[in-house]
């Protein structure tokens, strides 16, 4: 297989010669090998690991994305992603980055939501005036 992850501003990796992909999405783990019909998933942060011709395995860990497989390609387009053979940092690095980022985002949403609401109520005073 062909594997490519993508942030948002580069192309993070590029690689031919994928035996299997094992990648966790809302509903558990998964696993790809070449020959699994083609689909689309979503990704949620966690280790992405992948197994060249070679026997290599490597470890990425990922933020939520999705993941579309089509033929021999699969391409994985992620928020941010971070490469390292020990797996006990990567578990770090989700847990401490992504999930992070994740409850911020939410903060800020809220925060957003709320200004919205405010001008929404603005608006509608200067309509009754």
């Amino acid at each position: 297989m062909e594997l490519h992850i993508l942030l948002p501003f580069k192309i993070f990796l590029k690689i031919s010669g994928v035996r299997r992909i094992v990648v966790a999405t809302n509903a558990g783990s998964y696993g790809f090998l070449p020959q699994r019909l083609d689909c689309v998933a979503a990704l949620v942060p966690g280790i992405l690991m992948y197994e060249t011709k070679e026997g290599n395995e490597n470890y990425i860990a990922v933020d939520e994305g999705i993941l579309t497989k089509r033929d021999k390609n699969v391409e994985i387009s992620v928020r941010n992603a971070i490469a390292g053979a020990n797996l006990g940092k990567l578990r770090d690095a989700v847990e401490s980055q992504f999930v992070n980022l994740d409850e911020e985002e939410r903060e800020v949403r809220k925060a957003v939501a709320k200004l919205e609401s405010e001008f929404i109520q603005g608006i509608r005073k200067l309509h009754q005036s």
